[in-house]
C-alpha cells in the first residue's frame, strides 16, 4: 500500500477487499477535489447506498431503483462540510428491509470474521468496511436495529440516535416514523466525531463516568431472549464489572418492555405504503423482501391504529423505566453467527433472533449504542456486544459512557482475521 495518503490507502483497501467481502456497491474513483478542512479532515467514510450523494446513483440495493440525486442528504452534506472524505457507497439488505445483507441483486455482504457468515443488516456493508479496516468510519441507517445489529456482528461501535436527531431527508425511507441515521466506527473518538458532524453539534461529548451510574437490567427481556451461551455469560460478567466500577445496577422485570408487541404491524404498514407505487407498477423485488412486503400489505388500518396505541404505551413505559435510571442495559444481539444462505439460527428464523434486543428501541424512539466487549474468548467470532439505551436526546450520555468504558478496557475493537487497516482510528 502507498502509506502516505490515507484516502488513497482507503481506496486501495476497498478495491483489494471487494471480491472477498463485497462491502461496496460503488468505490470512488477520484476524491481529491472533495477534500475540505474541518473536525473530520482526512477521515475516510463510507455511506450506505440508501443515502443520497449528489451525482452518484442511489440503488437502495434493489434490482430496479436507480436515482441520481441533484443534492446530497443532509447527513452527507454535514460530513463533507466538516472535512470527511466519502470514498465508497456500501451494500445493504434490499431497500434496508432485513437483517442479513444477503442481497438478491448484488450478492451477499460477507463478514470479515468469517466470509461464510453474514455481517447482519441492513447496514452490513457499512459495518464490514469499518471492521475490516477499509475506512475510518461509516454511516448507516437504523429502523429496527440496522446499525446496532451489524455493528455487534462485526465487532465495532454503532450508534442509533433519537428519532429526529439527525435529519433523514435524502434517505430512502423504510418506515418513516422509525428511520434514523447514525455512525459506525472502530473507536469511540471517531464515533463521537461522526455523530457531532451529522447532528450539527458544536463539540463532541466529554468522557463520562461509571461511578454512581444508574443502570436498569430488564430481566424478562434479557432472560427471555434466544441467547447463545457466550453472549449470556459475557453480559452477566460485564454487569458485574460495571458494579465493581461503581455503577448502581437494578434488575427489574418490566413486563411491558419485551418483544414483540406490534412491531410488525407498525413497521410493516409503513413499508407497504412506501413501496405501494412500485408494487402497483409491477417492479421486481428479491424473494425475501417480496414476501415481507406481501405480508406487510395485509396489515389493516385498524391493526395499524392498534400498533400506534401500543407504541404510545411503550414510549411511556420506557420513559418511566428510565426516570429512576440513567441507562438500560441488554446484550446488543442474542447470537453472533448467521451462515449465509441459511435463514435459521438455532432452529429459529434469523430475523427475530438478530433483532431481539434492537427493534423495540426504534419503536420507543430512544437512542442506543452497541459496544464491543473486550477480554472474552470469542471462539473465532466477533466479541459479544453490549447495548445501552438512554432517555430521548441523551446521545452524549451514551457516547460519554462508551468512551469511559473504552478507557477502562471494558469495551474496545478487536481486529477480525480479515483486516486491511493499520490504525484503529484517526
Amino acid at each position: 500500500m502507498s502509506g502516505a495518503d490515507p484516502v488513497q490507502n482507503a481506496l486501495e483497501h476497498l478495491h483489494a477487499a471487494q471480491d472477498l467481502l463485497n462491502a461496496c456497491t460503488l468505490i470512488a474513483e477520484d476524491v481529491t477535489a472533495d477534500r475540505r478542512r474541518g473536525r473530520l479532515s482526512g477521515l475516510t467514510v463510507a455511506v450506505k447506498d440508501i443515502i443520497d450523494q449528489k451525482g452518484l446513483p442511489t440503488t437502495c440495493g434493489s434490482g430496479f431503483y436507480r436515482e441520481i440525486p441533484a443534492v446530497s442528504a443532509a447527513a452527507v452534506d454535514r460530513l463533507e462540510g466538516d472535512g470527511a472524505v466519502i470514498v465508497a457507497r456500501t451494500g445493504l439488505h434490499e431497500f434496508a428491509y432485513g437483517f442479513s445483507s444477503e442481497n438478491h441483486w448484488f450478492g451477499p455482504v460477507r463478514n470479515p470474521w468469517d466470509p461464510a457468515t453474514s455481517p447482519g443488516g441492513s447496514s452490513g456493508g457499512s459495518a464490514v468496511a469499518v471492521a475490516a479496516g477499509l475506512v475510518d468510519g461509516a454511516v448507516g441507517t437504523d429502523t429496527g436495529g440496522s446499525i446496532r445489529v451489524p455493528a455487534a456482528m462485526t465487532g465495532v461501535f454503532g450508534l442509533k440516535v433519537t428519532h429526529g436527531r439527525i435529519p433523514t431527508n435524502g434517505v430512502f425511507p423504510l418506515a418513516p416514523s422509525l428511520d434514523t441515521v447514525g455512525p459506525l466506527a472502530r473507536d469511540m473518538r471517531t464515533l463521537a466525531l461522526l455523530y457531532a458532524a451529522m447532528a450539527a453539534t458544536e463539540n463532541g461529548p466529554s468522557p463520562g463516568t461509571i461511578e454512581d451510574l444508574r443502570i436498569v437490567v430488564p430481566r424478562m427481556w434479557v432472560d427471555g431472549g434466544p441467547l447463545e451461551t457466550l453472549v449470556q455469560s459475557a453480559f452477566e460478567t460485564t454487569i458485574a464489572q460495571l458494579r465493581l466500577l461503581g455503577a448502581k445496577v437494578v434488575e427489574m422485570d418490566l413486563a411491558d418492555i419485551v418483544p414483540w408487541g406490534k412491531i410488525q404491524e407498525l413497521a410493516g404498514a409503513e413499508a407497504a405504503h412506501v413501496h405501494r407505487a412500485f408494487r402497483t407498477a409491477g417492479q421486481r423485488y428479491g424473494p425475501e423482501v417480496d414476501a415481507r412486503l406481501t405480508v406487510a400489505e395485509g396489515v389493516t388500518a385498524g391493526e395499524y391504529l392498534e400498533a400506534q396505541a401500543w407504541q404510545a404505551r411503550l414510549i411511556e413505559n420506557m420513559a418511566e423505566a428510565l426516570r429512576s435510571a440513567d441507562v438500560l442495559a441488554t446484550p446488543a444481539i442474542a447470537q453472533r453467527r448467521k451462515v449465509i444462505g441459511d435463514d435459521k439460527i438455532g432452529g429459529q428464523h434469523y430475523r427475530p433472533v438478530l433483532s431481539w434486543f434492537s427493534a423495540l428501541i426504534n419503536h420507543s424512539g430512544n437512542p442506543a449504542i452497541a459496544l464491543p466487549l473486550r477480554r472474552f474468548e470469542s471462539s473465532g467470532g466477533p466479541p459479544p456486544s453490549l447495548q445501552l439505551v438512554a432517555p430521548w436526546w441523551q446521545e452524549d450520555l451514551l457516547i460519554g459512557i462508551g468512551a469511559h468504558l473504552e478507557e477502562r478496557g471494558v469495551v474496545g475493537f478487536t481486529p477480525p482475521p480479515i483486516f486491511y487497516g493499520d490504525a484503529q482510528g484517526p
